[in-house]
């Protein structure tokens, strides 16, 4: 303890430890101040301001690492063992009378293979006294040749209301063909022959006949025909095939007509692409009996000469057919030779897949008018046809075709075409002779002129399921001509719906529907004096309803009936020549192997 004296009373106090520390403290901390002060000012006066750099090269060291245990011993002075748990399952039985089945395999029902037969049989019989038989056999002498044959006649007796002469009808034709095929190439030969059997009866209400006069007529039309030809076919040579045809065709009438043709074709690939070239020689010597005018012989001789290279472009979705045609043609009974050169370009473009594709196309064409042609057009011609080719300088195109879903595809296209001697059927006017029985106002025959079409085509094709198919298309056309009145013959639209359904596995059915607009023909009964307009016959358009039944007693033999023309309409398909009613025929088909 310490203790102070009092000035005022001048006594003694003592001073507490902890007060005297705090005291002592304080003086210490005040004296230190004092001294770092002169320090201070000492080193102010004897040392100078100077900039020291230090430099020292940095070596760098790994220190060395410590690993952490992963398993850390612990130093714990508690240290519990685990327990060991043990499980036990407390059982109880429980009656059940279910007893399992045994396993099985599930049946996979197979589709029934449809047995394919090579030959086939049918006949059958029809009002009108109508005929249909069809045969066809194909003998397979070894692992690469064959033989096949076809036979086909379809006939009737005739019996159109109100006709006055006879209406019957024949068409038999049998085909004959050998192929061949190897390893390295194909070759075929085919022969046929055929016969027609028509009759001119479509006689004009004016002028009036007497029944002496329709008794003498002789209206019958025979026609026959012959062909040859054969094929042949390389896979790995740049002469990829030829195709030789010939063809005879004549009447009972001595009209004669002989056309040949050969098409050779050479392809090959450059680089990527396709290059095709077809080579075309046409032939075709003529002549009828009947004479054009008085001292003026019907006879025809032409030949055409063409070629038709093209290159085949494929890029994904495109496919482009870049090509182009050069003919030659001579028609040396009238020494006029011509040099024609026409487009051939296609293309199509897959816009959606196959839900949508674009295509259209440039093409052009030297088409040979023939008699056996027109024969088939119009089998009641007058064989006093004046033949020429037809030169269709272009026929442009462009279209959109898919499929909208699983079931309904379509095919819309628009076009426009010109064709120079396009052949036009017009009704003959009766002859002051009528020496034959295409005199009377009866027959056709051919006109030309310069026509171009403006089309349009529009289809839809329904596949509902396997058994059931239907499709519908209408086609629209606008004539305009250049130096006829009309475009004779040629209707202005046509219409179709087919159908075919299977109704159980033995009964199938089908359906087929065509109507054909208005055509027009000139009126032969009035006198046509130029520069008067000629007097025209509006044909009325028709509608035609075609419906076929047909029942399976097994996978060989099956019955069907026909029905045709079943509105019973005596339409007029050419100027005075009524169709048959209403036509059912019903028959027997048998399918077989030898």
């Amino acid at each position: 303890m310490f203790r102070y004296k009092n000035k005022m009373n001048r006594s003694y106090k003592y001073l507490r430890p902890a007060k005297c520390i705090i005291a002592l403290f304080f003086l210490f901390f005040i004296f230190s101040l004092d001294i770092i002060a002169q320090e201070k000012e000492k080193e102010e006066e004897t040392i100078e301001t100077e900039k020291l750099v230090i430099v020292k090269a940095y070596t760098p060291t790994i220190s060395d690492a410590f690993k952490v245990k992963s398993t850390p011993i612990l130093n714990d002075s508690v240290t519990q063992k685990k327990k060991q748990i043990r499980y036990s399952i407390f059982s109880v039985p429980v009656a059940s009378t279910f007893t399992p089945a045994k396993g099985k395999a599930a049946n996979i029902d197979k589709p029934k293979r449809i047995p394919l037969y090579d030959n086939y049989a049918t006949l059958g019989f029809g009002n009108f006294t109508s005929a249909l038989a069809e045969f066809y056999s194909n003998f397979q002498i070894d692992r690469t040749d064959n033989i096949g044959l076809y036979l086909h006649h379809n006939s009737s007796q005739g019996g159109i209301k109100d006709v006055l002469l006879d209406d019957k009808f024949y068409n038999t034709f049998l085909d004959l063909n050998y192929t061949s095929r190897t390893k390295d190439y194909v070759y075929g030969i085919e022969v046929g022959a055929e016969h027609q059997l028509y009759n001119w009866y479509g006689l004009p209400e004016i002028p009036v006949l007497t029944d002496q006069q329709i008794d003498a007529i002789d209206p019958t039309q025979n026609y026959f025909g012959a062909k040859i030809g054969g094929k042949f076919e390389f896979k790995d040579l740049y002469f990829r095939k030829v195709t030789v045809n010939y063809r005879y065709f004549g009447d009972a009438l001595k009209s004669k007509e002989n056309h040949f043709k050969i098409t050779p074709t050479l392809e090959f690939e450059v680089g990527d692409e396709l290059i095709t070239t077809n080579f075309n020689v046409d032939f075709l010597k003529g002549n009828f009996e009947r004479e054009l005018q008085i001292g003026v012989e019907n006879d025809y001789q032409i030949l055409n000469l063409g070629i038709h290279p093209s290159l085949l472009i494929l890029r994904d979705n495109l496919t482009v057919n870049l090509g182009a045609e050069v003919v030659y043609s001579v028609d040396s009974k009238n020494n006029d030779n011509d040099l024609f050169i026409y487009p051939k370009v296609t293309a199509s473009y897959r816009l959606l897949d196959e839900f949508v594709i674009a295509y259209g196309g440039l093409e052009g064409g030297l088409k040979q008018n023939t008699y056996r042609d027109a024969v088939q057009a119009n089998p009641y011609v007058s064989p006093t046809l004046r033949l020429t080719p037809t030169h269709n300088q272009f026929d442009g195109y462009v279209g959109l075709k898919g499929k909208i879903s699983d079931v309904v595809s379509y095919n819309f296209r628009g076009g426009y075409a010109s064709e120079n001697d396009k052949p036009l059927f017009i009704n003959n006017r009766a002859t002051a002779l009528q020496l034959q029985g295409y005199d009377f106002g009866n027959s056709f025959s051919y006109r030309y002129d310069d026509i171009t079409t403006l089309s349009g085509y529009g289809e839809l094709n329904f596949n509902i399921n396997k058994k059931f198919k239907l499709g519908t298309s209408i086609e629209y056309f606008d004539y305009t001509t250049e130096d006829e009145q009309e475009a004779w013959n040629l209707p202005d639209i046509k219409a179709s719906i087919f159908s075919d359904y299977q109704i159980t596995e033995k009964w199938f059915a089908g359906a087929q529907l065509f109507y054909v607009g208005e055509r027009k023909d000139i009126n032969n009964v009035v006198i046509f004096t130029p520069p008067t307009p000629e007097a025209t016959i509006t044909l009325d358009s028709y509608f035609d309803a075609n419906v076929n039944l047909r029942y399976r007693f097994n996978e060989k033999l099956s019955v069907f009936l026909k029905g045709n023309n079943l509105i019973g309409e005596n339409y007029e398909r050419w100027t005075h020549f009524p169709v048959q009613g209403i036509q059912v025929l019903g028959g027997v088909t048998y399918k077989f192997n030898y």
